[in-house]
């Protein structure tokens, strides 16, 4: 049965990272973000990845729609093996969480938390309605900010936690099911989104913040991701795997 992986935000950063390496290891890939097609991170994603992945266009906002895209992939690609619900967005201001605006925390909450949530939704409800030769598995990339707090930006690590536990929640729903779930805590990782912070946590990872003493990297992340999905740690469903490089453990 060929292998086929839903990747939220794979036209990118941590979502690129995570294709590369689910299409080295024998996945068909569907990436999937708002974006249009001719965005130039698409073309350059499409052009690296080679014939082995498609584009979908969808925005997770859009609960309704989620059902239309779903049914393109699987049409054009097979029954999805594998949800890596990446797509996700900061903070629109960083600022003081006393100031932080509705409209901020509505917009970060319907994409990293309601429509993750939904997308989630559909795609286990289709792998528990059919029978399948091949592990299968819903993995969500969430952040250290589910439990490291950043008061700038609040409605992020609010959603991070809450995707937190989303996870944990479709783990136990789907275990009878044999359909694996996994959460995956990525730390201080070098992508577009990070790039306006760079400067400032360079000098910060210099100075002992990670362990590791270096910026975390995409392939990190997708290195991570493979074994999850190919049912390597099949028995391990609900765990979060931190890929922080010991940012997240506790020092005195």
């Amino acid at each position: 049965m060929t292998k086929v992986a839903l990747v939220t935000g794979g036209q990118r950063g941590i979502g690129l990272g995570i294709c590369e390496a689910l299409l080295a290891a024998g996945y068909k890939i569907a990436l999937m973000a708002q974006v249009a097609e001719d965005d130039p991170d698409v073309i350059a994603a499409l052009e690296r990845l080679g014939g082995g992945a498609a584009y979908y266009r969808h925005d997770l906002q859009d609960i309704e729609g989620h059902g239309a895209v779903l049914d393109r992939v699987e049409q054009e690609l097979g029954p999805i093996s594998t949800l890596v619900s990446n797509a996700g967005v900061p903070a629109k201001i960083r600022g003081d969480l006393l100031d932080l605006q509705a409209d901020s925390f509505d917009f970060v909450m319907g994409i990293n938390l309601r429509g993750a949530f939904f997308l989630a939704q559909d795609v286990a409800r289709r792998m528990t309605g059919r029978e399948a030769d091949s592990y299968r598995s819903l993995i969500f990339i969430t952040s250290v900010s589910a439990t490291m707090v950043s008061v700038e930006r609040a409605e992020y690590c609010l959603s991070k936690a809450g995707a937190a536990m989303m996870a944990e929640l479709f783990a136990v729903r789907l275990a009878p099911h044999g359909i694996g779930v996994f959460e995956i805590r990525p730390g201080i990782i070098e992508t577009p989104m990070t790039s306006g912070v760079k400067d400032k946590y360079t000098a910060r990872i210099e100075d002992g913040l990670v362990p590791a003493a270096r910026w975390g990297q995409p392939e990190d992340i997708g290195r991570a991701v493979v074994p999850l999905a190919d049912g390597q740690m099949a028995f391990a469903t609900g765990t979060t795997i931190k890929v922080d490089g010991g940012l997240s453990i506790p020092r005195l």
